[in-house]
């Protein structure tokens, strides 16, 4: 049973920068985690989830515009650990954020309704 849970989250001021991980577990094997996509996904309320970013198993990273140059994702597989660096953040960032995982080696893709394990979720909070 695959588990993903955050972490890192919380209360920032427009500007500031804060960094969330999302620790993996169920996987057999660092190469099963390595192999799937990943994502970071945001819902704030009354709005529908959205993409924020996404890495696939080469390393390569996909933004929505809004968190293009200001946010990086990332993975470390040795210890099956996905992260999501927030830079200058804005108070519009504000939103429960979610890491979420692609169920078998499933191309990346930014609709949320095409990944099938996902954590519980963090809040992160920006105020002006």
């Amino acid at each position: 049973q695959v588990q993903l849970v955050e972490s890192g989250g919380g209360s920032a001021q427009a500007g500031g920068s804060l960094r969330l991980s999302c620790a993996a577990s169920g996987y057999i094997g660092s190469s099963i985690f390595s192999s799937r996509c990943m994502g970071w996904f945001r819902q704030a309320p009354g709005k529908e989830r959205e993409a924020v970013a996404t890495i696939d198993s080469g390393g390569n990273t996909r933004y929505a515009d809004p968190v293009k140059g200001r946010f990086t994702i990332s993975r470390d597989n040795a210890i099956n650990t996905l992260y999501l660096q927030l830079n200058s953040l804005k108070p519009e960032d504000t939103a429960v954020y979610y890491c979420a995982a692609r169920y078998r080696q499933y191309s990346c893709a930014s609709d949320p309704n095409l990944f099938y394990y996902w954590g519980q979720g963090t809040q992160v909070t920006v105020s002006s």
